[in-house]
Formats: structure tokens, C-alpha cells, sequence
């Protein structure tokens, strides 16, 4: 390569001391390089931190050699037998064949790429067909054969207009808008991913990204978190009401509290509001929400099964300004998950989480300005109110086929949710009534308001075919009733942290049965903590899924399908942990994880099988596990049998056994293996049928 082709790159990976993520800028003098990283990391994380140092983590020399681009010419015009150039004649078909577009029946002719010439023109419906490709050309479009021996096609027809249900636009500009939403939600997850330091989010994945508009209506999400993203709009409100007329641009809020639209309190969010370029006008709202290791509590990973009022189980948050106009507000976001009587054990893991989680909603506001830049601020909230139309329209599609139910839920611990599910056909809503659950419990069972309509809205969302994000027009045509006082709307200071995790897959699962749709899910995270003052480590564990009929009031007769094996269920939808992470930062073996075979419930469709998981501590540790369906089984419907219950067991390094409850812990010494195995899923139809 000659030198005047090759250019070096010379590069430096900076990062501020106490973080992990290091941004690459060119070298210069530090003058320089701190300008550009600055300039990089804003546009990451929205914020600077001037009282950190930078530390340079590596270098890097690179030489690029610069090769030409090969010229292309135009092919020599081919010739007949007789050595004459070809006359210009229609293409030659070769074939003709049925096709079947645009829902009609077409007699199609087939044409070969390789005799096709520059300058022919092939009309569809169509065919070409050459040696490793296949092109349709659809009726209305027009392929041609270019210069330099390129296919391209054109549309010679104008589209018909078409108007997508529940509104009056088009439904293909409808289907774009949903999927920009939905790929914004999902660019902020994989920031979070990827700059997230917790083996909770950034293997787990316990976290949700989602967008909102001005008045704080859910948009669209990626598909994380159920339980998370049908709660989140009310996290956004409180921040709306709280800060009515101080909301500045380069401000970002977090809370946790239950009673503000939060779900748990190891469960954060971070709301950033969005204004226009100038900073003058608010647009949106961005959310992320992730479960933070530990947030404190009585025991370490702020699960504790045993927790009886909220301060229990961690640090309160509610309304804080976690960045003001551009800043970090790093101290006094110390001081909070430092206070209290049971503060957060390791800060720096909650505020290397919190950066992320901040560097994800900057994604999500870069994004949508470009969007409006794209488009035009006015086709954008228009588009954000038709998505939100045309799932509520799609909603009601559903109840137009639904037939009323209820269904009375025990739990392990003898609380009941009943659940009425009412058809009004004329207005084409359902209302959904849980007058009649138990009252607010002294357990941590207890689930926030938040979560019971997160539950809602998974559940009808779940019964539409059409691909739609899961938005807030979803619960438009649903008027849900939830007792004050209940435990489902409970009040301060009631214990919540199984509510999220446990309670909510309750009412999903009594609200399937309501439906009479499927068979009871395992019905619960099996959620199993450890720790000691230096590691904190949460997991939910699989389970078997429900079998099902074909659909919504169906008997089973026909086209039903069986649960599945060893999988995350409804409200849930994290990963485990992966062996070699868990054991490399952790001091614990994972012994064995395997099915439970025959823990599903049997039926004309089975249900799946819940998983054995063996865990060996290595240290010293306390250990928690929070759980359900060990004593009730999970439910089998339509005469199918119910799934197995579950078991906690500690097998001791003496040989000894430690039965456990569903919500129970234990002191671990180096050599004890804590024992879980999960439920099944309840069968559909009668076994033999």
C-alpha cells in the first residue's frame, strides 16, 4: 500500500474514575480530549460530572490503507446468432405460473434474469427468476433493466387508499409509526444493556424502556417487562403533578415509591421529559425501569420474605431530582440510598445503574427529536394518538367475541382475589371487578393499584392477534375495579415486594380464568436472593406454562396447545443468569439445573414442566426466597388437571435438611445447597379426550 494511501488513527479510551464505561476519542492534547470526551458523554447520558477525574484506560494506533473502488462498465450489447445486434423486442416469458397477491389469484408470467437486456421492462404481476434469487414483481409495479445491467423497480400505480381500524389514516403509515415507537423503546433497552453495570440488568435484563406522550399515555414499549411497562404511566403522572411549572429541560426524575405508580422498591425508574430543540416546549416523556440489586431492607437484595411494612425493604424514593439542567446530583442521590434505617449496601452498583438507566432515556430523546425532525412535530403526536386508537379499537374487537366469567384465586397464604369479568356488548366494554379480594394483608403480598392494571393490560393485550405495542389505548374500552383498602390497592404503610412479583401473576392467572382461555401459569418468580455486606445477587426462576384451548371461551375440542417447559410466564419476562457469570461474580456453584419431568398438569393439552435448581454457597450468606404455589397447585382448566406444587428445601453441608416455606429464608454456611423446585403448569381438557 502505498503511504500517501494509508491514514493512522491514534485513539484514546477515557472514563471517569469510579465508572466502568470508557468512550474513545482522538488523541490530543488534554485540552482536546477532555472537550471531545465531554462532548461524547453528554450525548450519551445527558449529564457531565466535573468533579471527577478522567483516567485514560488505553490507547490505541491503527493504520488504514485506502484501496479504489472498482469501476463498473456497462455490459457490450449482446448480439443474435447471426452476429446482428438485437432488435428491441418485448422480453421473452418463459413461463407461466398462478400467483397469489394482494388477496386475489394471478396467472403470472416467469422471465430469466440472464436473458433480460438493458432497456426491458417487465410489468407485474411478474416473475424473474435467475440462478441463486427470485423477484416478484407485484401487480402495479414495474421492474427495468438498467445501463449497467441493474434490476430496478418502480411503482407505475397508485396505491389504493385504506384506513386502519379505529381511525382514519393509512394503515401502512400507521404500521410505521408503530414500529418506529416500538424500535425508539427498543434502542433505549439496549443502551441500558449494554452501559449497565448489575448482573440484574445487564445479564438478566430486569428492566423495561418505554415511551410516552405529553400527557403521560404509555406509547409504545419494547417487549420487556409486562408488569413493568403497564404501571410506568403512573410513575410518569406523579412526576407531571409533582413538578407542575418546574420541569426544566436537562432535568431527569426517579422514584420507586409504590403509591406513585411504582411497583416494588428494588424496581426504579427514570423519567426524563422531553423538549423540543429550543427547550422551551415539552414533547414527551422516556422512562426506563430496572431492578436494582439491592436498595436495601432487612436483608440483602431487598427481598425480604418476612417484611411488614414498605421501610422494610429498602430505601422509599419518591419525586427525586436525580440530575438537575445537565448535573448529576451524585451527592445527594448518596445521601438517599444511604438514609434510613436500612440503606442500600452497595451505592456505587445503584449509581453506576442509574447512569445507565439515565444513558437509555437520552437514546429514547435523541430519537424522537430525530423523528420529529423527520417528520414534523404535528404528523407525530398525531400518529402517537391513532397507535393509541388502533389498539383500543383492537381491544374491542376482542370483547366483541368475549364471554362474560369470574373466578375466585386462593393463595398459599389463604388471601383470595375474585375477579368479575362483565360484557357489555352495546358499548363493546368489559368491566373488570375485583370487589370481594382479600382485604390489605400484614404480609409483603400486597400489590400496588399500579400492578393489578398492569396485569389488566397484559392480559387483553395478550388477546389480540394483530401486532400493536402494548399501549395506554389498550385499557380504554376496560373499566377496572379495584377495592381501596384491598390488597390490591393497599395503603401506606403497607409491605408490597411480593405484590409485583407474586401477586401479580395471580390476578393474571384469575383473569385467565375468568376468560376461561388456559390453564394457571406456574403463578409465580420463585424469587431467590442472596447476599452478605459485600455481594447481592437476585433471580427469578422458571416454570411451566399453562395449556390452552384455541381461543378466548374455547372447550377444548379443537386446536388447543400444550404448556411449556422451564420458562419465564406472563408478568415476568427476564433471563437467568448465565453459569459462568453467576459463578464468576459470586461466590456460589450452580450444581445442577434441569426439568422437573411430569410436574405439569395432564390433560388433552399438558401443562409444562417447572425446573429443579441446586445452588452451593461458597461464603457465608443469608438467603431468601419468596414464592408461591406451594401449597395451592396451580389450576388446570376445562378438565384438565392442576400442575405440581413447588418445594424449598436447604440440604446442609452436615448432611442435615431445612425445609423451607414459599416465603421463608436462611442463614448459609460455606457447603449448603439451597434447593428449589418450581410448579408445573396446569392441564387443558380432560386427560384422553
Amino acid at each position: 500500500m502505498p503511504p500517501d494511501r494509508v491514514r493512522v488513527a491514534q485513539r484514546v479510551h477515557l472514563r471517569y474514575d469510579g465508572t466502568d464505561s470508557a468512550l474513545i476519542v482522538a488523541f490530543g492534547s488534554v485540552a482536546d480530549m477532555v472537550a471531545q470526551f465531554e462532548r461524547a458523554y453528554r450525548q450519551r447520558y445527558s449529564f457531565l460530572m466535573p468533579g471527577r477525574a478522567l483516567l485514560a484506560e488505553a490507547v490505541s494506533v491503527e493504520a488504514i490503507g485506502m484501496s479504489d473502488a472498482p469501476t463498473e462498465i456497462a455490459p457490450a450489447p449482446r448480439a443474435e446468432a447471426a452476429g446482428e445486434l438485437a432488435a428491441a423486442t418485448a422480453p421473452q416469458v418463459a413461463d407461466m405460473v398462478d400467483m397469489h397477491s394482494g388477496g386475489k389469484s394471478h396467472r403470472t408470467p416467469v422471465f430469466l434474469r440472464d436473458v433480460l437486456r438493458p432497456g426491458d421492462q417487465v410489468t407485474g404481476p411478474a416473475i424473474i427468476a435467475e440462478a441463486n434469487a427470485t423477484t416478484v414483481v407485484e401487480p402495479g409495479w414495474q421492474a427495468e433493466v438498467t445501463p449497467l445491467d441493474h434490476l430496478v423497480l418502480r411503482r407505475i400505480e397508485a396505491r389504493p387508499a385504506r384506513v386502519a381500524i379505529g381511525t382514519t389514516v393509512d394503515p401502512v403509515m400507521l404500521e410505521v409509526f408503530n414500529n418506529l415507537f416500538m424500535s425508539i423503546a427498543e434502542q433505549m433497552g439496549l443502551r441500558l444493556e449494554a452501559t449497565a453495570y448489575s448482573v440484574n440488568i445487564k445479564e438478566r435484563l430486569d428492566f423495561s424502556c418505554a415511551l410516552f406522550d405529553a400527557q403521560g399515555q404509555l406509547i409504545a414499549n419494547a417487549p420487556h417487562l409486562p408488569v413493568h411497562l403497564g404501571s410506568m404511566g403512573e410513575s410518569i403522572k406523579t412526576v407531571m403533578r409533582e413538578n407542575a411549572g418546574r420541569i426544566k429541560p436537562g432535568n431527569v426524575y426517579m422514584l420507586n415509591a409504590p403509591y406513585n405508580g411504582g411497583t416494588h422498591l428494588p424496581d426504579i425508574t427514570v423519567i426524563t421529559p422531553v423538549f423540543d430543540e429550543a427547550g422551551k416546549n415539552m414533547l414527551f416523556y422516556v422512562g426506563s425501569r430496572g431492578h436494582h440489586a439491592d436498595v436495601g431492607g432487612i436483608t440483602p437484595g431487598s427481598m425480604p420474605p418476612d417484611s411488614k411494612v414498605v421501610e422494610e425493604e429498602g430505601v422509599l424514593i419518591d419525586n427525586f431530582l436525580l440530575v438537575e439542567e445537565g448535573r448529576l446530583r451524585e451527592d445527594e442521590t448518596v445521601a438517599l440510598l444511604g438514609s434510613g434505617d436500612y440503606p442500600a449496601r452497595n451505592i456505587e452498583q445503584n449509581l453506576a445503574d442509574l447512569r445507565a438507566m439515565i444513558a437509555a432515556n437520552e437514546k429514547g430523546v435523541q430519537e424522537l427529536r430525530r423523528m420529529v425532525e423527520h417528520f414534523g412535530l404535528d404528523v407525530v403526536h398525531a400518529y402517537m394518538r391513532h397507535v393509541q386508537d388502533n389498539a383500543e379499537e383492537a381491544v374491542r374487537r376482542v370483547i366483541d367475541v368475549l364471554k362474560p366469567g369470574g373466578f375466585s384465586y386462593e393463595m398459599d397464604s389463604g388471601a383470595v382475589i375474585r375477579v368479575k369479568i362483565g360484557i357489555d356488548k352495546a358499548a363493546r366494554s368489559a368491566t373488570i371487578d375485583f370487589s370481594g379480594t382479600s382485604a390489605q394483608l400484614p404480609n409483603n403480598f400486597n400489590a400496588p393499584s399500579a400492578v393489578c392494571m398492569a396485569a389488566v393490560l397484559y392480559v387483553f393485550r395478550t388477546l389480540v392477534d394483530d401486532d400493536i405495542p402494548l399501549n395506554a389505548g389498550c385499557l380504554k374500552p376496560l373499566n377496572v375495579i379495584i377495592p381501596e383498602g384491598s390488597m390490591l390497592r393497599p395503603r401506606y404503610p403497607a409491605a408490597v415486594v411480593a405484590g409485583n412479583v407474586e401477586t401479580s401473576q395471580c390476578i393474571t392467572d384469575a383473569l385467565y380464568g375468568a376468560l376461561g382461555v388456559m390453564g394457571a401459569s406456574q403463578g409465580t418468580m420463585n424469587n431467590f436472593t442472596f447476599g452478605n455486606a459485600e455481594h447481592q445477587y437476585y433471580e427469578t426462576i422458571c416454570g411451566g406454562s399453562g395449556a390452552g384451548g384455541a381461543d378466548a371461551g374455547a372447550t377444548g375440542a379443537q386446536g388447543g396447545f400444550d404448556g411449556t417447559d422451564a420458562v419465564h410466564t406472563h408478568m415476568t419476562n427476564t433471563r437467568l443468569t448465565d453459569p459462568e457469570v453467576l459463578e464468576w461474580r459470586f461466590p456460589v456453584k450452580l450444581e445442577s439445573f434441569a426439568i422437573r419431568r411430569d410436574s405439569g398438569g395432564r390433560g388433552r393439552w399438558r401443562g409444562g414442566d417447572g425446573i429443579v435448581r441446586r445452588v452451593r454457597f461458597l461464603e457465608a450468606m443469608t438467603a431468601a426466597i419468596l414464592s408461591g404455589h406451594r401449597r395451592i397447585p396451580p389450576y388446570g382448566m376445562a378438565g384438565g388437571e392442576p400442575g405440581k406444587v413447588g418445594r424449598n428445601w436447604v440440604e446442609r453441608a452436615d448432611g442435615s435438611k431445612l425445609d423451607l416455606g414459599g416465603a421463608d429464608k436462611a442463614e448459609l454456611v460455606p457447603g449448603d445447597v439451597f434447593v428449589i423446585e418450581t410448579p408445573g403448569g396446569g392441564g387443558y381438557g380432560r386427560p384422553g379426550s
